[in-house]
Protein backbone atom coordinates (compact mmCIF):
# COMPACT_ATOMS: atom_id res chain seq x y z
CA UNK A 1 0.00 0.00 0.00
CA UNK A 2 2.37 2.52 0.97
CA UNK A 3 6.00 3.18 -0.33
CA UNK A 4 7.67 3.49 2.02
CA UNK A 5 9.28 0.15 4.55
CA UNK A 6 8.83 -0.10 8.35
CA UNK A 7 12.04 0.94 9.79
CA UNK A 8 13.56 -1.85 11.70
CA UNK A 9 14.71 -1.68 14.96
CA UNK A 10 18.03 -1.70 14.03
CA UNK A 11 17.79 1.20 12.49
CA UNK A 12 16.89 3.08 15.50
CA UNK A 13 19.18 2.14 17.61
CA UNK A 14 21.65 4.35 15.44
CA UNK A 15 19.85 7.45 16.25
CA UNK A 16 19.22 6.96 19.92
CA UNK A 17 22.65 6.12 20.53
CA UNK A 18 23.88 9.36 18.91
CA UNK A 19 21.14 10.89 21.42
CA UNK A 20 22.96 9.24 24.57
CA UNK A 21 26.52 10.60 23.35
CA UNK A 22 25.28 14.25 23.14
CA UNK A 23 24.00 13.77 26.57
CA UNK A 24 26.52 13.35 29.82
CA UNK A 25 27.05 10.21 30.76
CA UNK A 26 26.07 10.77 34.60
CA UNK A 27 24.17 13.85 35.80
CA UNK A 28 26.31 15.80 38.89
CA UNK A 29 24.79 17.94 41.77
CA UNK A 30 24.35 21.54 41.26
CA UNK A 31 27.13 23.11 43.72
CA UNK A 32 25.23 26.09 43.43
CA UNK A 33 21.92 25.27 44.84
CA UNK A 34 23.24 23.22 47.25
CA UNK A 35 25.20 26.34 48.59
CA UNK A 36 22.28 28.96 48.29
CA UNK A 37 20.27 26.64 50.53
CA UNK A 38 23.10 26.01 53.28
CA UNK A 39 23.25 29.53 53.35
CA UNK A 40 19.77 30.38 54.12
CA UNK A 41 19.54 27.20 56.75
CA UNK A 42 22.50 29.26 58.15
CA UNK A 43 20.50 32.57 58.04
CA UNK A 44 17.34 30.87 59.22
CA UNK A 45 18.76 29.49 62.14
CA UNK A 46 20.72 32.54 63.13
CA UNK A 47 17.34 34.69 63.26
CA UNK A 48 15.57 32.33 65.23
CA UNK A 49 18.64 32.60 67.90
CA UNK A 50 18.84 35.68 67.79
CA UNK A 51 14.21 36.42 68.40
CA UNK A 52 15.13 33.50 71.23
CA UNK A 53 17.22 35.13 73.13
CA UNK A 54 15.80 38.83 72.41
CA UNK A 55 12.69 37.17 75.00
CA UNK A 56 14.74 37.63 78.18
CA UNK A 57 12.55 39.98 80.63
CA UNK A 58 15.38 43.24 81.65
CA UNK A 59 16.41 42.37 84.76
CA UNK A 60 15.45 45.11 87.62
CA UNK A 61 12.50 46.87 85.29
CA UNK A 62 10.16 44.49 87.35
CA UNK A 63 11.61 45.72 91.01
CA UNK A 64 9.10 46.36 93.64
CA UNK A 65 9.28 47.93 96.54
CA UNK A 66 10.33 46.04 99.85
CA UNK A 67 7.20 44.71 101.82
CA UNK A 68 7.19 45.63 105.50
CA UNK A 69 5.03 43.24 107.99
CA UNK A 70 2.91 45.16 110.42
CA UNK A 71 2.22 42.71 113.46
CA UNK A 72 -1.96 42.13 113.63
CA UNK A 73 -3.00 42.02 117.27
CA UNK A 74 -6.74 41.56 115.92
CA UNK A 75 -6.31 37.84 115.70
CA UNK A 76 -4.36 37.09 118.66
CA UNK A 77 -6.47 36.32 121.61
CA UNK A 78 -7.29 36.99 124.88
CA UNK A 79 -9.05 35.93 127.61
CA UNK A 80 -12.19 37.28 129.68
CA UNK A 81 -13.63 36.21 132.85
CA UNK A 82 -16.87 34.84 132.77
CA UNK A 83 -17.82 33.80 136.34
CA UNK A 84 -16.32 33.10 139.51
CA UNK A 85 -19.17 32.26 142.02
CA UNK A 86 -19.98 28.91 144.10
CA UNK A 87 -23.10 26.79 142.70
CA UNK A 88 -25.32 24.03 144.20
CA UNK A 89 -25.95 21.20 142.92
CA UNK A 90 -27.83 18.31 144.55
CA UNK A 91 -28.17 15.39 141.59
CA UNK A 92 -26.19 13.40 144.06
CA UNK A 93 -28.85 12.78 146.65
CA UNK A 94 -26.98 15.40 148.56
CA UNK A 95 -26.25 19.09 148.17
CA UNK A 96 -22.56 19.68 146.85
CA UNK A 97 -21.47 23.39 146.31
CA UNK A 98 -18.88 24.05 143.30
CA UNK A 99 -16.89 27.12 143.28
CA UNK A 100 -16.32 27.40 139.47
CA UNK A 101 -13.93 29.73 137.33
CA UNK A 102 -14.91 29.89 133.74
CA UNK A 103 -12.79 32.04 131.41
CA UNK A 104 -13.61 32.98 127.59
CA UNK A 105 -11.24 33.09 125.09
CA UNK A 106 -11.72 35.68 122.53
CA UNK A 107 -9.65 37.62 119.49
CA UNK A 108 -8.89 41.21 120.47
CA UNK A 109 -10.87 41.86 117.57
CA UNK A 110 -14.07 40.79 119.09
CA UNK A 111 -13.18 41.20 123.19
CA UNK A 112 -15.09 44.48 123.20
CA UNK A 113 -18.48 42.86 121.65
CA UNK A 114 -18.24 40.34 123.72
CA UNK A 115 -17.45 42.30 127.03
CA UNK A 116 -20.24 44.24 126.33
CA UNK A 117 -22.32 41.67 126.59
CA UNK A 118 -20.91 39.72 129.48
CA UNK A 119 -21.48 43.33 131.24
CA UNK A 120 -24.95 43.95 129.94
CA UNK A 121 -25.90 40.26 130.92
CA UNK A 122 -24.50 39.16 134.23
CA UNK A 123 -27.25 38.59 135.90
CA UNK A 124 -28.63 36.30 133.25
CA UNK A 125 -25.39 34.58 132.76
CA UNK A 126 -25.17 33.62 136.18
CA UNK A 127 -28.72 32.09 136.14
CA UNK A 128 -27.97 30.15 133.34
CA UNK A 129 -24.63 28.72 134.35
CA UNK A 130 -25.91 27.75 137.73
CA UNK A 131 -28.61 25.89 135.82
CA UNK A 132 -26.18 24.00 133.49
CA UNK A 133 -23.84 23.13 136.86
CA UNK A 134 -27.40 22.27 139.22
CA UNK A 135 -28.77 19.65 136.90
CA UNK A 136 -25.28 18.15 136.06
CA UNK A 137 -24.41 14.90 137.06
CA UNK A 138 -21.62 14.51 139.93
CA UNK A 139 -19.61 12.68 136.89
CA UNK A 140 -19.84 15.26 134.40
CA UNK A 141 -18.38 17.89 137.35
CA UNK A 142 -15.48 15.50 138.05
CA UNK A 143 -14.72 14.77 134.59
CA UNK A 144 -10.78 15.20 134.29
CA UNK A 145 -11.20 17.26 130.87
CA UNK A 146 -14.44 18.79 132.20
CA UNK A 147 -15.30 18.13 128.20
CA UNK A 148 -19.44 18.02 128.96
CA UNK A 149 -19.52 21.92 130.83
CA UNK A 150 -17.26 23.05 128.44
CA UNK A 151 -19.70 22.36 125.63
CA UNK A 152 -22.64 22.71 127.52
CA UNK A 153 -21.42 26.33 128.38
CA UNK A 154 -20.22 26.96 125.11
CA UNK A 155 -23.85 25.94 123.80
CA UNK A 156 -25.44 28.26 126.19
CA UNK A 157 -23.15 31.58 125.19
CA UNK A 158 -23.41 30.70 121.02
CA UNK A 159 -27.76 31.46 121.99
CA UNK A 160 -26.87 34.81 123.74
CA UNK A 161 -28.05 37.67 121.55
CA UNK A 162 -24.95 39.75 120.53
CA UNK A 163 -21.91 36.16 120.93
CA UNK A 164 -21.99 35.57 117.36
CA UNK A 165 -21.94 37.46 114.16
CA UNK A 166 -22.32 36.34 110.63
CA UNK A 167 -23.59 32.88 112.00
CA UNK A 168 -20.42 32.39 113.56
CA UNK A 169 -19.89 32.47 117.10
CA UNK A 170 -17.43 35.17 118.44
CA UNK A 171 -15.75 33.04 121.37
CA UNK A 172 -12.88 30.99 120.69
CA UNK A 173 -13.16 28.29 123.49
CA UNK A 174 -14.25 28.06 126.89
CA UNK A 175 -12.05 27.44 129.85
CA UNK A 176 -12.93 25.91 133.35
CA UNK A 177 -10.49 27.13 135.08
CA UNK A 178 -11.47 25.90 138.20
CA UNK A 179 -14.05 23.61 139.41
CA UNK A 180 -14.07 22.48 142.84
CA UNK A 181 -16.60 20.16 145.01
CA UNK A 182 -17.28 20.39 148.25
CA UNK A 183 -20.25 18.24 150.34
CA UNK A 184 -22.56 20.96 151.55
CA UNK A 185 -23.09 18.16 154.82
Amino acid sequence: MSDKKPESAAEKKPEAAEGAEAAPAKKNLPIKTVGIVAALMVVEALGVMVVIGSGKPAAGHAATEEAHLVDDDSEKTQELELVTDKFQNMTSGQPWVWDVSIFLQVKNKNAEAVQGVLDQRQAELKEGLGQIIGRARHSQLTEPERQTLTRQVGAYLEKLEGMTQDGKTLIERVIIAKCRGFSAD
